[in-house]
């Protein structure tokens, strides 16, 4: 199947592949692009190397790929999912990897070993209160830098020849101008996604585990399902 997958504006990098391995043509649709602080990007980077965190937490691939080469040394490094992981990883940093894709996981998953650290956060200038407040009720001291924009592309997505469109993040979907009567499947990437999907009256046909390739999983099962023969 043809897939638009939603990706910032020149950050596409290997979704191509990815999806090749589940039998899939994807292709990058871009509702977003980022505005990079290097200001901000500085001084986070200074204060990692001042030891003034016990921990970072990269909540999606870019500060990642932002950040990480610019490090050289880091406290506990915690990645939101697996892509994250594999880009740190590239730039020699083994990151620990949340069970569940999702920021919410980060607070249980430190369980009390949270109290009394400083978390340094680098990520877009999206609010996350439930990350920032969870950190703090738990005995942690966040420290959310916000080191680049999201900034509405104002490009309507093409979806020509596509069978689906996934969508990778709720702002992805808020922010994209497409033709929503097209005849295609709708794909939210995890859960937190489809809320917003359903918020904004377009239900999901498929919802992935908040990985891409937990998500071409469930569109497979979901068109093995819907392609069993009535009675089969």
């Amino acid at each position: 199947m043809r897939i638009a997958v939603t990706r910032l504006a020149g950050k596409e990098k290997d979704d191509a592949v990815r999806c090749a391995r589940f039998g899939h043509d994807c292709y990058p649709v871009s509702p977003l692009r980022a505005e990079i602080r290097e200001d901000l990007i500085a001084s986070f980077v200074a204060a990692v190397g001042a030891d003034e965190y016990d921990c970072i937490f990269f909540t999606s691939a870019l500060p990642a790929q932002i950040i990480a080469p610019r490090l050289t040394r880091w406290p506990r490094v915690i990645a939101i999912g697996p892509t994250t992981a594999r880009t740190l990883e590239h730039f020699g940093i083994a990151a620990e990897t949340l069970p569940a894709f999702y920021s919410r996981e980060f607070v249980p998953y430190l369980g009390t070993w949270i109290r009394g650290k400083r978390i340094g956060i680098p990520r877009a200038d999206v609010p996350n209160p439930l990350l920032i407040d969870g950190i703090g009720q738990a005995g942690g001291f966040p420290a959310e830098v916000r080191i680049y924009s999201l900034i509405p592309t104002g490009i309507e997505l093409d979806l020509t020849g596509a069978g689906a469109v996934l969508f990778t993040s709720a702002m992805s979907f808020t922010t994209a101008a497409w033709q929503r009567d097209v005849p295609i499947l709708k794909i939210a990437i995890g859960e937190s996604t489809a809320a917003v999907m359903r918020d904004g009256n377009v239900l999901p046909d498929v919802t992935g585990d908040g990985s891409l390739e937990g998500t071409l999983q469930a569109l497979n099962a979901f068109i093995a399902a819907r392609d069993v023969p009535a009675g089969g």
